[in-house]
């Protein structure tokens, strides 16, 4: 009863940021495992062809596709080519998104073009997929799953980070209407925020310090990818038929402890002395 609940068998499922060799990589994996056949974007060939490719060799069903989904022209190429693949169209798991180290700064410092660009990266391509997604469902009546990526720092505070914070708060907000909207087209919408993870991109500003995660984290560590994508593909499959509009936060705890701020209001996890002070002025 169980595999047949995680069966995707003859589903479609488009995964966004699925090349990074991060959650969206992982959550392509599994997916395949489980049935699927994957539309996995990315806006790196190389990335592809690196971490994508690889999987494809193993026998998954996996459609590499190359495109920019900030813009209408890059989720018409996603859309095109979850349409074309066999098997029905099912799912979307938003993964991309994110923010480079340069987007640290006090709140002050933030100018129209920084905000604008994380909103695009984090809220904007949720939105827009989901709803191109949602609208060729209806067209077919078929039903379906989607889930987008939040983040911890969405649901509490942000310090220095503000954009990305607002964005992903956004989302959260986002997820509860488009439940709604979309719940009688059986079509539902979650979304999960992943607390501090191990992933290629993250080892830019946190480093690796042992004792620090103990005290931080009520599980005393940071999460591994397939960590934070196992909770995605539960949402996604029957096995969360009747959940939606819903935010799970997927942390380890830290929200429980809540510790991880100086008292400058500086992340402790911030491993560069230099970068923290460039951020807070």
């Amino acid at each position: 009863m169980v595999q047949q609940l995680l069966n995707f068998e003859g589903r479609i499922v488009v995964v966004t940021g699925a090349a990074g060799g991060g959650i969206g990589t992982s959550l392509t994996r599994l997916l395949g495992q489980a049935g699927a056949t994957v539309i996995a974007i990315s806006r790196s060939d190389e990335k592809l062809e690196k971490n994508i490719a690889p999987l494809i060799k193993i026998g998954l069903s996996i459609v590499p596709v190359k495109a920019d989904i900030s813009n209408d022209d890059g989720i018409a190429t996603a859309m095109k080519a979850a349409i074309g693949a066999t098997g029905k169209l099912y799912g979307l798991a938003n993964i991309a998104g994110g923010a480079a180290a340069s987007t640290w700064m006090r709140a002050e410092r933030v100018t129209r073009e920084d905000w604008r660009l994380l909103f695009n990266q984090n809220l904007e391509t949720m939105f827009f997929m989901s709803t191109a997604l949602a609208k060729e469902l209806k067209a077919q009546r078929l039903p379906g799953s989607i889930v987008g990526v939040s983040s911890i720092s969405g649901l509490n505070t942000a310090p220095y980070h503000v954009a990305y914070g607002t964005a992903k708060a956004a989302l959260v907000g986002l997820t509860r209407t488009l439940g709604v909207e979309f719940a009688l087209d059986n079509i539902r919408v979650n979304t999960v925020a992943p607390g501090l993870t191990i992933t290629p991109g993250s080892g830019a500003y946190i480093d690796d310090d042992i004792e620090r995660d103990r005290a931080a984290l009520a599980m005393g560590r940071r999460a591994d990818v397939e960590e934070q994508a196992k909770p995605i593909l539960f949402l996604l499959s029957d096995m969360s038929s009747y959940i939606t509009g819903q935010t799970l936060l997927v942390d380890g705890g830290l929200n429980l402890k809540w510790s991880h701020l100086a008292a400058d209001n500086t992340s402790l996890f911030l491993k560069d002395q230099n970068f923290r002070e460039a951020i807070k002025h």
